[in-house]
């Protein structure tokens, strides 16, 4: 019975040998039971004192752009003179910027102020499909801006008909359901790839190219999917806008007087600007793959859109608006002296 004993003892210690052999040779399959449920942002890894820097940098332009947006709403929506379809576009977009930089900014100022960074599977993927759908929203947005200046420009005849506040609200509309449909796909896709660990992103939030890199498994096809479903819609807004400008600015340079030339480039230029912001930073991004781009480099260009766009888009649009500035003025001289009245010219 000792021999039986010491011989199944000894059998169990060969087993557990092997067993774990098999484990170092293949990690990746030892993980595969353990998928991951958590993730952990790394954020902007640095001394405490340059994170409660940064916190107070960010925290500041977090506020200052919610009040920016929130007195362009305010202002279209008290102003008569700015219920107009070029207006009512604008408030749109304010509104959108404020949830766009919601979906970041409050978790990464929290990331400061806490030592381990983590987010849920399912709150990563929330913010992913939010962020992202937001950021498309934008570009339906901007494009619906360039309609609406091209046929105010160069179709002034027919723009009240054809660009009746109705008609307005039914664009901004498509561009709100189309914005939130259009990602559906990329993040069901890497949603879908299997995360055995590790579960630290290399970035301050839920980006697909950080993502996609952490996958148990090599995934071009779902790479290059969403390579191409970027540039596709990217290339295709750049280009309408563009192509939309192009015609503006050949019905501007015909007009005979300076005062009408100068009055059309100052009502496109800051939308122009927003564009100019937006479009470049997103291209270097997200048009070329993933794996091309350092981290630095994506959190960089992430804050650049994601955060420093929204700021200032208010202050592109009111200080190259006079209708706009007029309108400001007189929102804030109803706040200070604490009475709505009529706004009037």
């Amino acid at each position: 019975m000792k021999l039986t004993f010491l011989q199944q003892q000894i059998f169990n210690f060969k087993k557990n040998q092997v067993l774990k052999e098999k484990k170092m040779e293949n990690p990746a399959s030892n993980n595969q039971s353990d998928p991951v449920n958590v993730f952990i942002l790394l954020g902007f890894p640095c001394s405490w004192e340059i994170q409660i820097l940064l916190f107070s940098l960010f925290s500041v332009t977090y506020v200052l752009t919610l009040i920016g947006n929130l007195c362009i709403i305010c202002s279209v929506w008290c102003d008569q003179h700015l219920h107009t379809p070029m207006y009512i576009l604008l408030a749109n977009f304010s509104f959108l910027e404020i949830w766009y930089v919601t979906s970041t900014v409050p978790n990464m100022l929290a990331n400061f102020l806490s030592k381990i960074n983590t987010i849920s599977f399912s709150g990563c993927f929330l913010q992913f499909y939010f962020f992202f759908s937001m950021g498309t929203t934008e570009t339906f947005f901007l494009s619906a801006m360039a309609l609406d200046r091209y046929l105010a420009i160069c179709r002034p005849l027919h723009y009240p008909t054809v660009m009746t506040v109705q008609r307005c609200l039914r664009i901004g509309a498509c561009c709100w359901v189309c914005g939130f449909s259009c990602f559906l796909l990329p993040v069901y896709l890497i949603s879908q790839l299997p995360f055995c660990g590790p579960n630290t992103i290399d970035h301050f939030l839920c980006d697909p190219g950080p993502l996609i890199k952490l996958s148990c498994v090599p995934a071009p096809a779902t790479e290059i999917t969403c390579a191409i479903f970027n540039s596709v819609l990217i290339f295709s807004t750049f280009f309408f806008i563009t192509s939309s400008y192009t015609l503006v600015i050949r019905a501007v340079l015909k007009v005979p007087s300076a005062e009408g030339r100068h009055k059309a480039f100052s009502t496109c230029g800051s939308h122009l600007a927003v564009v100019s912001l937006f479009y470049g930073s997103i291209m270097v991004m997200y048009v070329s793959p993933t794996a091309g781009n350092p981290a630095r480099i994506q959190k960089i260009v992430t804050l650049f859109y994601s955060v420093l766009t929204p700021f200032l888009n208010p202050m592109i649009y009111s200080l190259r608006n006079k209708e706009m500035k007029k309108a400001l003025r007189k929102l804030l001289r109803i706040v200070r002296f604490g009475q709505r009245q009529p706004l009037k010219n």
